[in-house]
């Protein structure tokens, strides 16, 4: 008995579907299928490749292209950003054109805020790579202090943009934080006020424990054992932030001059030194007319004496750098992807801190990705890279310039 047709348009073995017309339409929407999901990784690999052109400055044609590639223009404007502390001064770079996401982006501890070069050349950066960055000043880092106003700010510069639909279209932005700025980035991020306005933290040579951190910097010992020589840059700004434990209170003042004088030399040392010769030369003058024990401690610091300041200091370490505001192992972890990045001989705050962190982060659930490279020194990409590090960077933005 011949088996009876089956109706027209049924879910299973219908005529259309039995069609060469249709089985070409299936093979072309596969072929689509597949090239867009082909292109969509390419596209984002080419976006990170182009912000790694850009952020490292490389030379050659193909860098140059790729700096090039699908670079936005954008507007630089000045603004006022709301915190409970008052309003901070900030800065908006904006691309013309539709931008993928809002970057709060906070610098380190430096005199010059959000007018340090390395900052704005990495907003810019990002910028030109579609994205809006909004970056606040945070006053104590003006002034190498460390507080827990610092994460506060940061707390409150999200919830501001955030709640901007301009800025924020699904009410969410990035954290961007550099060096010290990167361990307090992911603390604010965990905060329940932001935690599910944050889309995604990058911590760029930042820090996990801050004791821990101090430690290292008054010894020269890694919390695994190895030896690294510290910077003297950050054992100078830990003995400005322990002077009213070390020196009577009417000498506290005067310290803290000739600290902040040689901190100022050493930040314009970079790009005029015989201005910065001039300071240089003031911090050992004031050392002359100090009174002890003011004087011998500025004269260690003129002399870049980081085992001696270190001898001093260690024993002061939990009094001041223990507050849990200031570091991401003492505070709740963030829900959004935390994205580590580190240059692998950091002597200011060592690369171990963010592998370290990543694998506390992972423990508490929080998507982690850690990247451990020698083309940066302490927050600045300025090495020359290989072709395997060039990719490893370009694979770990990946995720950034998707978010």
């Amino acid at each position: 008995m011949p088996t009876p047709a089956e109706p027209d348009g049924s879910p299973d073995g219908s005529p259309l579907m039995r069609t060469p017309r249709f089985r070409l339409f299936l093979v072309i929407f596969a072929l689509l299928v597949s090239a867009a999901v082909a292109v969509v990784p390419a596209l984002a690999f080419l976006r990170a490749a182009g912000l790694l052109a850009r952020a490292s400055g490389m030379r050659g044609e193909w860098p140059e292209r790729l700096a090039r590639f699908d670079a936005a223009a954008f507007d630089i404007t000045d603004l006022a950003v709301p915190t409970r502390y008052g309003a901070l001064r900030a800065r908006l770079y904006a691309p013309r054109r539709p931008f993928t996401r809002t970057i709060v982006m906070t610098p380190g501890v430096h005199m010059d805020g959000i007018d340090e070069p390395r900052l704005a050349k990495f907003a810019r950066d990002f910028a030109a790579s579609g994205f809006a960055v909004l970056t606040p000043e945070l006053p104590e880092l003006l002034e190498y202090r460390f507080t827990s106003r610092l994460t506060d700010y940061i707390e409150d510069a999200v919830r501001f943009a955030a709640a901007n639909r301009r800025l924020a279209r699904d009410g969410r932005v990035g954290l961007v934080g550099i060096s010290f700025s990167g361990g307090l980035s992911v603390v604010a991020a965990g905060r329940p006020s932001i935690r599910d306005r944050v889309a995604f933290v990058m911590s760029f040579g930042g820090h996990g424990d801050l004791p821990r951190t101090v430690k290292y910097l008054c010894t020269g010992i890694q919390p695994d054992g190895a030896l690294r020589p510290p910077h003297d840059y950050g054992v100078v700004v830990i003995l400005l932030n322990a002077a009213p434990f070390l020196v009577p209170p009417d000498q506290v003042a005067g310290l803290d001059e000739g600290i902040l004088t040689f901190l100022r030399a050493s930040s314009i040392d970079m790009y005029d030194k015989p201005r910065a010769q001039a300071e240089f030369d003031r911090a050992i003058a004031l050392a002359t007319i100090l009174p002890e024990p003011s004087a011998t401690l500025l004269r260690k610091v003129n002399a870049r004496d980081v085992k001696g300041l270190g001898q001093v200091l260690l024993p002061l370490v939990d009094a001041w750098a223990g507050d849990p505001a200031l570091s991401p192992v003492d505070s709740p972890a963030p829900r959004a992807p935390v994205l580590l990045l580190h240059g692998a001989d950091d002597n200011v705050i060592p690369s171990i801190e963010s592998r370290w962190l990543g694998t506390h982060l992972a423990r508490q659930g929080t998507p982690t990705r850690v990247l451990i490279t020698p083309l940066i020194t302490h927050a600045e990409i300025d090495r020359p890279p290989s072709p395997r590090e060039v990719l490893q960077m370009v694979r770990f933005w990946m995720a950034l310039v998707g978010g």
